[in-house]
């Protein structure tokens, strides 16, 4: 589900932005400057890593507790901030709309729900947190940095020329304290399911 709506939000946004004055290169990065972009490619990789029998050395590194629990809480994120801030700001119809549903909504559940009964094993410890952390502050500076040259922002509560730097930076603090509990979360869930599982063998 997080393939199709890959391919198909990048086979209508690439025509969309260049129709919009962006170039076809900058069609491409500004497809990939999306967080929802970026955790969902990150989702589909665990999953491959998990049924690759290829061999490609790259893979297996999706296929660890600390990757998994990480892409997990970092797409429960991205519903959560789309649901509760991004989706009243516009009104997709459309395929734009099918990948909206599939991006935000559908594949955060799946994802969620395969981590809970099959990826969660117990072995993410609380020092994997500050590795999770990594992604979405990397991500935020990347976002803010790019800002100033693209003449753009993937987020508009990341908009520092019209909302000042003052309002992102708590837009930031909120989210990524909102990352951190989750990641808090994501290791006492990760825990507990081990022992219950644990138990159930006994």
């Amino acid at each position: 589900m997080g393939l199709v709506g890959l391919v198909l939000q990048l086979c209508i946004t690439i025509p969309a932005s260049v129709e919009a004055g962006r170039s076809l290169p900058a069609s491409i990065v500004f497809y990939f400057s999306f967080f929802t972009i970026l955790t969902n490619i990150g989702a589909v990789l665990v999953h491959i890593s998990l049924i690759s029998s290829t061999g490609y050395s790259w893979l297996p590194a999706f296929a660890g507790p600390r990757m998994r629990a990480g892409v997990a809480v970092s797409i429960v994120l991205v519903f959560i901030v789309y649901a509760a801030v991004l989706a009243r700001l516009w009104h997709p119809q459309g395929l734009f709309l099918l990948c909206d549903i599939l991006l935000h909504y559908v594949t955060p559940v799946l994802f969620v729900l395969w981590w809970l009964v099959s990826g969660a094993d117990g072995k993410t410890r609380w020092s994997d947190i500050s590795c999770c952390l990594l992604y979405p502050v990397g991500y935020l500076v990347y976002a803010l940095a790019r800002a100033p040259i693209a003449g753009e922002v993937p987020y508009p509560f990341l908009d520092v020329a019209r909302n000042g730097a003052g309002s992102v930076a708590i837009s930031a603090m909120a989210i990524t304290g909102l990352f951190l509990f989750l990641c808090i979360i994501a290791v006492l869930a990760d825990h507990r399911i081990a022992r219950t599982k644990e138990s159930r063998l006994r």
